[in-house]
């Protein structure tokens, strides 16, 4: 199959989204077509072939007819300041306008159920089953808490008074931070665009969210969806590719909630830097599982698929990255885990339903990229089959990969899981700390004392004992990571917080007015001011009456 590619120049300034956005795609001139070919040459608009790839070593291929540019950085700049002034003539403010367009999104998603699945299934080929687990029915549950709580989320909280301002009060105030930007990401492309997005409107913000354009058919859903949902002067879509980021990047916002990888979380820093505007990251990193020897074997590798390839077939920042284990034991886990995979997805992975596939070429060849480094493929165990045309990879296990191999130094994000070995269940540790901070760790183990001393020692944006990925469905929970893996967290309440401004209010009367605070000052008012500041009621007493201890 002769196919045409579209290069990359190293030096193109404006990558929001670089390499991943820019070699995805392939044209074959083949008159058979694989669907995602198909579906992707024929999508009726700019934001898989845009002229946001326009960078002096570009050339795109001849069949290929670059559209004009649709949204720039005025149209950006005009539309913040559309938002701006509805957000200052208070319309996000109300309860009512918060609840009602939360619960506009929760009826969005009762109605358009079949629409969103179908999206997201051609984005992805996801299975239905995983798709309202971990799309449909966690976003409808995050309108449902905030319909349930949000007005007492939306209650000051009282604070403690030192007796220095006696008589007073005081609260903290949440109110919203403004116009918020939400850019997100396309491995979950409705839960993830859409649980930030309720919690900034939660929080009274006006907001823009930009869909991934690596999902288009779930991104043109979005925008078209919303724009018949909820109201448009206060809430809007933007989508579109590397251009049209920039441009949105290059506005004054007031929070900036990104979803992504932390190339691409350093370049949204460094544009938000210049407004001192305050971001979330949520990023990403090698998730490690440890596995102790004293643990239910069939139990720990079902719970390890579940967070391997039923999470979009290994697309995903909180799935398994890699597996620590001791030697002895790392024969029977493997054992166990081909046994379960064969029962989940048959003995011909490739042909199973329930697996997605990869998003698209360039990840599908990324990931080929991990295996065909020097000492790495031979150290397969189990799967590594793979169909370009299918856009498929079948569940791949690995044995003691070279420690300084690219699969065993990058964030995977895909179906390929490598096993390490140490000599003791303890090592593990040292591994884990050898790499970034991941954004999970997870740990199966019967030890209660090894448990203790995961949690004491190992940085992580969560832990979890004996399972993964359920952490994200407990709403007292934050979600967010450390160091790599990202800053700032969200979920339920914690998304509320995160788009809210923290406001002191104290409140005094005119009574208890003291002349120790003021000028002309004496030895006396400073002895004063001491014992008050001391905040020790027998010593307050005597200074009052003018005597002292001392």
């Amino acid at each position: 199959m002769k196919t045409f590619s579209v290069p990359l120049s190293q030096h193109c300034s404006s990558s929001v989204a670089a390499s991943s956005f820019k070699k995805a795609f392939i044209y074959s001139n083949n008159s058979k077509k694989s669907n995602i070919q198909s579906f992707i040459i024929s999508f009726p608009y700019s934001r898989i072939i845009s002229s946001s790839y326009r960078c002096s070593a570009t050339t795109l291929p001849t069949m290929v007819e670059e559209e004009k540019q649709r949204f720039d950085a005025d149209d950006a700049a005009v539309l913040v300041m559309e938002l701006r002034k509805s957000f200052n003539l208070g319309k996000t403010t109300s309860y009512e306008w918060r609840m009602s367009q939360i619960q506009n999104i929760a009826n969005m998603i009762e109605e358009k159920e079949k629409d969103i699945m179908e999206a997201i299934y051609m984005d992805l080929s996801k299975p239905q089953h995983e798709t309202f687990v971990s799309e449909i029915s966690m976003t409808r549950n995050s309108c449902k808490l905030a319909l349930k709580e949000l007005k007492s989320w939306m209650k000051p909280d009282k604070a403690k008074t030192p007796l220095t301002t006696y008589p007073s009060s005081a609260e903290i105030v949440s109110e919203p931070l403004g116009v918020v930007l939400v850019i997100s990401t396309w491995n979950y492309p409705f839960l993830l665009s859409l649980d930030p997005v309720i919690g900034a409107i939660a929080a009274g913000n006006a907001v823009v969210l930009k869909p991934s354009e690596i999902a288009p058919a779930t991104s043109l859903l979005l925008a078209k969806l919303l724009g018949e949902y909820v109201d448009k002067s206060s809430i809007r879509v933007v989508e579109g590719a590397v251009a049209e980021t920039s441009a949105l990047l290059e506005q004054k916002w007031d929070k900036i909630l990104y979803t992504g990888s932390p190339r691409v979380g350093r370049i949204v820093m460094a544009a938000a830097a210049k407004h001192l505007t305050p971001v979330t990251l949520e990023l990403g990193g090698k998730c490690p599982v440890v596995v102790d020897s004293n643990i239910n074997l069939q139990v720990t590798a079902r719970r390890i698929i579940a967070g391997k390839w039923t999470c979009t077939n290994g697309q995903a920042c909180i799935g398994v990255d890699y597996i620590i284990t001791t030697k002895d034991f790392a024969s029977k886990l493997i054992d166990t885990l081909r046994n379960e995979l064969e029962e989940f997805f048959g003995k011909s992975p490739m042909e199973s339903k329930d697996l997605s596939r990869i998003v698209n070429l360039f990840h599908l060849r990324r990931l080929a990229s991990l295996l065909d480094e020097d000492g790495v493929s031979d150290k397969i165990v189990y799967g590594g089959q793979m169909d370009e045309s299918q856009l498929k990879i079948a569940p791949t296990i690995l044995l003691d990969a070279p420690e300084d191999s690219m699969i065993m130094n990058e964030e995977i994000f895909g179906p390929l899981l490598p096993i390490v070995t140490v000599e003791r269940i303890e090592n593990s540790f040292t591994v884990i700390k050898s790499k970034p901070k991941p954004l999970a760790a997870y740990l199966f183990t019967d030890d209660e004392q090894l448990k203790k001393d995961f949690v004491q020692n190992i940085s992580a944006g969560a832990i979890v004992f004996n399972d993964t990925i359920l952490h994200t469905t407990v709403s007292s929970l934050p979600f967010g990571g450390v160091g790599e893996s990202g800053m700032g967290s969200y979920h339920a309440k914690f998304s509320f917080d995160t788009f809210s401004h923290k406001k002191a209010v104290l409140y005094r009367s005119f009574e208890g007015d003291s002349a120790t605070r003021y000028p002309p000052y004496t030895p006396e008012k400073l002895r004063l001011l001491r014992t008050l500041l001391n905040g020790n009621i027998f010593d307050i007493i005597l200074a009052l009456v003018g005597w002292s201890r001392d």
